[in-house]
């Protein structure tokens, strides 16, 4: 047993089998507040109550870039810098010049490197948990159904819902993976997505896929909570992902399917249809032509962009029918949400860097991080910064790193070439080596200028040294060496940096559990304290 040898086995199993009772009158299930995880963390944040700014914001943005470690965040600053025509090292990525900076460490309560699933449910919750389980403690058994009732916790997205506040979750990996699921699903786990990725007892057991979850949200809250006059659903859901949605079937296909039968559902149901049944006014779109055409009047928006993930920044251009970047769907999700008078909770993914490190790429890892801080700017750009707390951070770090003595200035995707030389320094074995590497992997690949760092899956793991000297690290479709052959690089389970500005970012400061995040933003926005108030004042009134 884990977390019942902390809390006496019979208060824990009493509270949890009254997880959302009190009449919907607390949001925050009572054995979630006593959890040592959350109770922790709760005070974390009070004991760093002696900032004299202001402490309260109506609006709540929070930016993970998935994979981004503090080696990514300087590299990405280095590239970007040198694509400006500098030397790059003394550059700065938007976020870099936040006024508060602190770091989270990311393992998991059964793991000492991390999974998004496991991280990100401590960033939404308050609590941390397994890997490979989403929006439920650690109390549960990955994989089996019957151990989700009572011990799910409730989201960041789901107290702003309940306070009245608008919704979104951005992304540029499936709206249903990891990191954007957990801030709106329980699941037994992370893979999930739709129906049929469940055992046949998962389903007969009652248990709904994540996709079903997303669609039903607003059902599903109801149900819980049935005083939430204030709630209204999620405004804005755009990402990847849209085979979760569709039947198995071709004749459901998008203009823009890539698979001859896009859907993976094998229930038969189009969420997709369901989606626009239960919202006449919303908007659902899949291409950047529809993208681009959203309405500023525009309330509620369902974007997929993709069958799968949406494409890396560098291949976007690729893509069948087009798609928004991460800088725009983050404008446009902004635009839409801020029409609320109570404010809004927004979650922005950048989903692919680290899809970009686990194929070996540096290039594509770093070119999407500078969109992700693109994204970010634009944040900056179109909100009250008085009335807006912006947390930048990741979920978990990559075993990458910037080795070797370059002297500055050199080309950060180049070959090491040292202080006071013009030629490529050689490794012991004569060979010249890069700055950037990867511990694991599949490892070197020397693609030219392909720019979809996904195609190194269709050959065999190439790892250990290489002769580099003809080859042109720099290309866009060059993949690092790696040391250790796996089938995919590995995250690492360092700590990650977060970014802060805005009211309350002060809180970010020091080295943080990872699920003081969660109580970050609550604490600011007061948002456990507004949905206990809206959900009183609605119980009073029947």
């Amino acid at each position: 047993m884990k977390k019942k040898l902390l809390i006496a086995s019979a208060v824990s199993m009493a509270i949890s089998s009254t997880a959302f009772a009190v009449g919907g009158s607390n949001p925050i299930p009572g054995y979630q507040i006593k959890n040592p995880w959350y109770k922790a963390g709760q005070a974390n944040v009070a004991a760093k109550n002696y900032y004299r700014g202001k402490t309260k914001a109506k609006n709540v943005i929070l930016f993970v870039g998935d994979g981004m470690g503090v080696s990514t965040v300087t590299a990405a600053r280095i590239l970007e810098g040198q694509m400006k025509g500098m030397m790059g090292e003394e550059n700065n990525l938007s976020f870099d010049v936040f006024p508060f900076t602190g770091l989270a460490k990311t393992y998991n309560v059964d793991a000492q490197t991390p999974d998004s699933a496991g991280t990100m449910t401590a960033m939404m919750t308050g609590v941390k948990t397994d890997v490979g389980v989403i929006g439920v403690d650690e109390d549960i058994v990955r994989g089996d159904c019957s151990t989700v009732a009572g011990n799910e916790l409730v989201t960041a997205l789901e107290l702003a819902e309940l306070a009245g506040k608008s919704t979104g979750v951005v992304s540029t990996a499936r709206i249903t993976h990891a990191t954007p699921a957990a801030t709106y699903a329980k699941s037994a786990d992370r893979n999930w997505e739709d129906i049929s990725d469940m055992p046949a007892d998962a389903v007969e057991a009652g248990c709904k896929d994540i996709a079903l979850q997303l669609v039903e949200f607003k059902k599903d809250m109801k149900k819980r909570y049935p005083n939430a006059r204030r709630m209204n659903g999620i405004e804005v859901v755009m990402g990847g992902g849209r085979r979760h949605f569709l039947p198995k079937d071709a004749s459901f296909n998008s203009p823009d399917a890539a698979s001859s039968v896009e859907g993976d559902r094998t229930d038969g149901r189009d969420l997709v249809s369901e989606w626009k049944s239960s919202n006449p006014h919303g908007v659902y779109v899949y291409d950047k032509a529809g993208f681009d055409a959203i309405s500023n009047k525009a309330r509620r928006i369902f974007g997929l962009f993709n069958e799968s993930h949406m494409q890396y920044e560098a291949d976007r251009h690729n893509d069948i029918a087009g798609e928004p970047s991460l800088s725009d769907m983050t404008a446009k999700a902004i635009d839409v949400l801020d029409h609320n008078k109570n404010g809004y909770f927004l979650m922005v993914e950048s989903g692919r860097i680290d899809h970009g490190h686990h194929a070996g790429s540096a290039y594509n890892a770093l070119t999407d991080t500078i969109e992700f801080s693109k994204a970010v700017k634009a944040a900056v750009e179109s909100v009250d910064m008085s009335e807006t707390l912006i947390l930048v951070t990741a979920d978990h770090s990559h075993v990458f790193t910037i080795a070797g003595y370059p002297k500055r200035g050199n080309p950060i995707l180049g070959k090491v070439v040292g202080v006071g030389s013009d030629e490529p320094a050689k490794a012991s074995d004569g060979m010249p080596y890069t700055t950037l590497g990867y511990t694991n992997g599949r490892g070197f690949r020397d693609f030219g200028d392909e720019t979809n760092a996904d195609e190194t899956y269709g050959l065999p793991a190439d790892t250990g040294r290489i002769d580099l000297t003809s080859v042109d690290t720099e290309a866009t479709g060059y993949h690092q060496e790696a040391l250790v052959p796996l089938s995919s690089e590995t995250h690492a389970g360092e700590d990650i940096a977060i970014y802060g500005k805005g009211p309350g970012a002060h809180y970010v400061a020091g080295t943080n559990e990872q699920n003081v995040i969660f109580h970050i933003m609550n604490r600011v926005a007061k948002l456990a304290k507004n949905a206990r108030k809206s959900l009183r004042k609605h119980q009073n009134e029947d």
